[in-house]
């Protein structure tokens, strides 16, 4: 296992502040008759305001002070926001709303991160849905708000030409955009939450039979298929998908491809965890990345599990998604740590390969704190 190493700063990462990308994973694989887009994703965009520095959660009847505040894009943004800052060309389908908080959400994704906002639409009269959230002894508490946007505002039937799509899966519920986006060729990786019926039926995922990959945790995982062990549960998941990726905590993440025969298993490395949010839909993101470059198996899964690392040691969901400035600097630091194990560095060797000294920012890295309301410079 990777030793601990300092964490990455104590401040989210500002707008802008990975939007110049340095690494493209896929620059080898690209052609003229390529789609336009890498990884196409569809779904609310909230704005998180994320309070941190507080000591312990708030107390009934009492004000808690916090000592730091940011604002960012939330829900599918996180996604988006992760998958950008590794180099994808990312399209987002979203509804936003025509109040402030929505013009600074679609600034700081269009402008800030780079993300396509062609099939995205701002919504008259709908206000933006908001999440607080306050993160503490490593675990965070959220309070969230929001409508579902007008049934007039649809979101767009047909997906653009992309690599691959990002889709969540819900019990029950089929999105005619998946079938649609396999059928041009989109590789769909598919990620659930928790099933609040109980029910726990692989049946009711309908939309699953188009997808390539599943991602579910250990306990979604075993729960879907009644193994008595995550790795069993991802050799049962093959059953119904080609690529089954489970994530197992503390203990890293373990996978099994059906195609190939290919089975591969990661550890978790060791961090300073200080916000949790959006650390899965980094980990979906590092994946994703590392499949469309066609890199091993076990090498997509070090990659995600390093990018997820390096997301819970920022506050905040897309504030915390790591770009290759993250990365390289992190490669650089743990390779100069006294008596690392030369196994656990050789997992990584191949970011060798991708990221070079001119990437490096002095660690520990720190990071603009952003918020709404300051006025643009000239």
């Amino acid at each position: 296992m990777i030793a601990s190493t300092a964490p990455a700063g104590k401040g989210p990462a500002g707008k802008g502040s990975h939007r110049q990308t340095q690494v493209d994973p896929l620059a080898p694989l690209r052609a003229p008759d390529d789609p336009p887009w890498d990884v196409y994703l569809t779904g609310t965009v909230f704005l998180d305001i994320i309070f941190t520095g507080l000591d312990s959660a708030p107390v009934r009847g009492t004000e808690s002070w916090a000592r730091g505040m940011g604002s960012s894009p939330g829900g599918v943004a996180n996604m988006a926001t992760a998958l950008a800052r590794l180099g994808l060309r990312t399209s987002l389908a979203a509804a936003f709303g025509d109040d402030h908080y929505g013009d600074y959400c679609w600034d700081a994704l269009e402008h800030g991160e780079g993300i396509d906002l062609s099939p995205s639409r701002t919504v008259p009269g709908w206000h933006s849905p908001v999440t607080v959230s306050m993160a503490y002894e490593g675990e965070r508490t959220m309070v969230s708000h929001g409508h579902e946007p007008p049934p007039e505002e649809p979101a767009p039937e047909c997906p653009p030409r992309a690599r691959a799509a990002v889709a969540s899966l819900a019990p029950g519920v089929s999105a005619p955009w998946i079938a649609q986006a396999a059928s041009k060729g989109t590789r769909v990786f598919g990620d659930v939450g928790w099933d609040d019926t109980g029910a726990w039926d692989l049946a009711a995922l309908t939309d699953l039979r188009h997808c390539e990959a599943f991602l579910p945790n250990a306990e979604e995982a075993m729960r879907y298929t009644g193994a008595d062990c995550p790795r069993a549960a991802a050799h049962a998941l093959t059953e119904h998908v080609p690529l089954a990726v489970v994530t197992l905590g503390a203990d890293g993440a373990y996978a099994v491809d059906r195609r190939t025969g290919e089975t591969a298993e990661v550890p978790a490395i060791e961090v300073e965890a200080l916000d949790p949010t959006g650390a899965g839909d980094v980990f979906v993101a590092g994946f994703v990345a590392g499949t469309l470059a066609d890199w091993p198996l076990a090498d997509r899964l070090a990659f995600a599990g390093l990018t997820a690392a390096l997301s819970v040691q920022e506050f905040g969901g897309s504030l915390s998604a790591p770009g290759w400035s993250e990365i390289a600097a992190w490669w650089r630091r743990v390779q100069s740590v006294e008596g690392q194990s030369a196994v656990a560095l050789e997992r990584y060797g191949f970011l060798a390969d991708l990221v070079s000294e001119e990437l490096v920012r002095p660690w520990p890295l720190r990071r603009a704190v952003p918020t709404i309301g300051f006025r643009r410079s000239a």
